[in-house]
């Protein structure tokens, strides 16, 4: 077993400082990855703010939807959805990409492989249907189904953050802070409620950019019903931007580096496949232990090595949030669980493995992500915002609400 070096108490606590200094800086984005990088910050219409991938009920239809923090689409960009397939979890063995672009204003045109494509106007709520019939797309401004107690989060930060900095909740090896019972009552409370009162969505009203998409299975499942799915936005032999699951590129990338190093990483990360994941592993183990002690529990992250004392008790999910596609168990048409799919392979959670996984626009996905993180569970960190203002759906295409005109909403 090759030699790992112990990470000293000191080193420890002061990355899980700087870990939580820039965690809080970063939880105030308008989606689950936003505003990133330079190059997103320049042009919001190449910044992906959330994915989103499950089946239909009839297990007949993959849905899709890609929401843009630009409230407008790209002449000069392709959008473009990566659906990998395969016959079990991990092993995927054929890709199809499903690829829109938009001339102007009032053109979307949209391409399944070679199976499939859509040109014309898009934007009406039924969508354009391609010319065989085998998928349709929808794409303009809708709500954005994604809802975040932000102030709740940056409270429960700022107490996690001062009992590290006075010293009351050591490090361990591994980087994983020791909180007290009182201070991780005090972290949970203030993640549940929004400046000492009822917790409020800050998200209320976004109305991003969003392309939504229903195609036939069989256009896009050729190597099997095990799907890995990610997005990107590109410009002709440069890709800007990539998301899959919620928060990994925003939440898990340079947290306890310089802004100047946490810039470069990332854009690395974004300009990067899945395939290239494994390099950013070791970066993104940095920052779970941090997450690890949050319910006041060292070791019970999701699939942490429980004997490890060293970094290496969380290389098996910094592997597997590197990877960040969000995984469809295809053969299912019952959605209800962030991370199912995984989970069920990874964890032996059998009670998950008829769920097709993946991410409607109604799983409380932030709550379930940092849960996992924290308890290993699906529950434990809740931050008291269980839904969105409207009414999204996943049966109903174009699934996004339209958006709110009433009072109080800042589309």
């Amino acid at each position: 077993m090759p030699h790992r070096p112990r990470i000293s108490w000191r080193r420890a606590t002061a990355a899980c400082v700087s870990a939580l200094a820039c965690a809080f800086a970063a939880c105030g984005a308008h989606a689950s990855d936003h505003l990133d990088t330079p190059t997103v910050i320049a042009d919001p219409r190449a910044d992906i703010g959330d994915l989103y991938a499950w089946t239909s009920a009839d297990g007949k239809r993959l849905n899709l939807a890609m929401a843009i923090v630009g409230h407008t689409f790209s002449d000069k960009l392709a959008y473009t959805f990566h659906i990998d397939s395969g016959k079990r979890f991990g092993e995927t063995t054929k890709t199809t990409t499903i690829v829109c672009t938009f001339p102007d204003a009032r053109t979307t045109d949209c391409r399944v492989g070679n199976a499939d494509r859509a040109h014309g106007d898009a934007s009406g709520a039924d969508g354009l249907q391609g010319r065989h019939h085998r998928f349709r797309v929808f794409a303009g401004l809708r709500d954005d189904p994604f809802f975040n107690n932000v102030k709740g989060t940056r409270a429960a930060y700022d107490a996690a953050k001062a009992a590290i900095q006075a010293g009351s909740a050591p490090a361990d090896a591994a980087g994983c802070p020791n909180f007290d019972a009182a201070t991780t009552q005090a972290i949970l409370d203030q993640w549940r409620h929004t400046a000492g009162g009822p917790a409020t969505n800050l998200l209320a009203g976004w109305t991003p950019a969003s392309i939504v998409v229903s195609v036939d299975l069989g256009a896009v499942a050729s190597g099997g019903k095990v799907l890995a799915i990610w997005s990107s936005t590109s410009l002709p032999g440069k890709q800007l931007d990539r998301a899959g699951r919620p928060l990994t590129g925003n939440a898990l990338l340079g947290t306890i580096s310089s802004e100047e190093e946490s810039d470069r990483m990332k854009e690395d990360y974004n300009a990067s496949a899945p395939a290239d994941a494994a390099r950013f592993a070791p970066e993104i183990r940095k920052s779970l232990g941090l997450y690890d002690g949050f319910d006041g529990k060292c070791g019970n992250q999701l699939l942490a090595d429980r004997g490890a004392t060293a970094p290496s008790r969380y290389d098996a999910l910094a592997a597997l949030l590197a990877d960040d596609r969000l995984w469809v168990n295809a053969a299912s048409g019952v959605c209800t669980q962030l991370f199912a799919v995984e989970r069920a392979a990874l964890a032996g959670e059998t009670s998950l493995a008829g769920d097709c996984g993946g991410r409607t626009p109604n799983y409380d996905a932030v709550d379930v992500y940092r849960s996992l993180l924290a308890t290993g569970t699906g529950s434990g960190i809740d931050d008291g915002v269980d839904r969105d203002e409207l009414i999204h759906s996943d049966t109903v295409f174009p699934f996004f609400a339209a958006p709110a005109t009433a009072a109080g909403y800042k589309p």
